[in-house]
């Protein structure tokens, strides 16, 4: 495997031609963005400033985040903004599955911030969203980015409980980095959350970044240790630093290296593999039903 994995160099590096992206343009982009200002909607491509924003909107895609765009927790790699949410919107659910009608999305991709101030967490919310989406486009699949619900198993299985065709959350770092990088996360807490939505029937998903300073074998610690969860699809990419506040880029991953490891990780049986300096959790998920 490729040395550039392995050493945290001393100044960040340049970031390199692979990295760089076209901005958005084009019909459909511009059909997306209406339907996502015209509902009130947030998207984690906007709020994560999201790479691939311009393919994805420019494919009729978005991924739509409920429950606010203000997060109570302060990951370090995360550009949504953190602090006192705003109550939930109870008529949001309804608004997302208006958006999806009018787009007429075959496969959407929904996430939220962390609501650590919610009692369940905004499963409900969650859980009616899902709902929404179904009673206005029934054909449509779904993908659920969940956050962890602090572990709390009833609250999971809200989740599962709707059934979404794809669960998916992401462990987002090796073991060592999480607490400098997650903050208010834990591993083995996410692992076990993957766990229990494996063991209620769902077809699961997590995402590692790359690039924040871990090396060669933490990344296969990583990759064995979702795979001992039955993790069903594995999503790798180049973490890049939102804003001059946030951790900093230790190293940028060669397309190689990222190619290399996705065919480690099919190995060790997960079902599909996005694997890539601009992969992002939801890049291709339409790919990830199965």
């Amino acid at each position: 495997m490729a040395d550039n994995i392995e050493t945290v160099p001393t100044e960040v590096p340049r970031k390199p031609q692979w990295l760089r992206v076209k901005l958005p343009t084009g019909e459909n982009y511009l059909k997306v963005r209406s339907a996502v200002d015209n509902n009130k909607l947030h998207t984690i491509c906007q709020s994560g400033n999201c790479p691939n924003m311009g393919e994805c909107w420019g494919a009729g895609t978005a991924t739509f985040m409920i429950l606010g765009n203000i997060c109570t927790r302060s990951c370090q790699f995360c550009a949504v903004a953190t602090g006192r949410p705003l109550p939930a919107d109870l008529k949001e659910p309804e608004r997302v599955a208006d958006a999806v009608f009018l787009m007429k999305v075959k496969h959407c991709v929904i996430t939220s911030v962390d609501r650590d101030d919610l009692k369940d967490g905004g499963t409900s919310i969650w859980a009616e969203t899902i709902r929404a989406i179904r009673r206005k486009s029934p054909a449509t699949t779904s993908e659920t980015l969940i956050p962890d619900f602090k572990g709390e198993r009833e609250l999971v299985e809200k989740i599962i409980e709707v059934h979404p065709e794809v669960v998916s959350h992401n462990i987002e770092t090796v073991r060592r980095l999480t607490k400098e990088i997650r903050v208010q996360a834990k591993y083995d807490r996410s692992l076990d959350v993957l766990r229990m939505l494996k063991e209620g029937g769902m077809n699961t998903k997590s995402g590692i970044m790359l690039g924040l300073g871990e090396t060669k074998e933490e990344i296969l610690e990583s990759i064995d240790d979702l795979a001992g969860v039955g993790c069903d699809v594995l999503t790798m990419g180049q973490y890049l630093q939102p804003t001059p506040k946030h951790a900093k880029v230790q190293q940028f991953v060669h397309p190689d290296t990222f190619a290399e490891l996705r065919e480690i990780a099919l190995k060790k049986g997960f079902r599909y593999v996005e694997s890539g300096p601009l992969v992002r959790s939801s890049y291709h998920a339409e790919k990830h039903v199965f």
